[in-house]
Parts: C-alpha cells; sequence; structure tokens
C-alpha cells in the first residue's frame, strides 16, 4: 500500500488517488487500501466503516 511519499504522485501529497474505479458498481479503490462509495461512505483498510456524510434537506438548492 501507498504511504503517500515519493510512491504516491499527487498533486495534494496527503491525498490518495484512485487506482481502481468501478464507478458502475459505485465505489472506487484508494492507493492506501481504502474503498470509498458513491454515497461517501468509506471503508478501511484496517476494517473500519465511516458512515456516508449527508447532507441536511434544508441545505439542498431547491430550482425555481
Amino acid at each position: 500500500m501507498c504511504s503517500h511519499q515519493r510512491s504516491c504522485p499527487s498533486a495534494d501529497s496527503n491525498a490518495p488517488h484512485i487506482v481502481a474505479a468501478h464507478p458502475e458498481q459505485g465505489w472506487n479503490l484508494l492507493c492506501d487500501g481504502a474503498i470509498v462509495f458513491d454515497d461517501t461512505g468509506e471503508l478501511l483498510p484496517d476494517g473500519r466503516v465511516v458512515a456516508p456524510h449527508r447532507v441536511p434537506a434544508e441545505r439542498l438548492a431547491v430550482a425555481a
């Protein structure tokens, strides 16, 4: 896995990059081993789960 130093070329060296994209299934594998989902949830390499970050309905824009 990537340590985000020399082995992970990126504009932001602290941000992992996508190594396998599966948009048809709604997830991407990052170079640090994390899986991120389209709903903003994450599955970390150590098995921990990060719940999706939902925006409250009142903060959503409404078309006029």
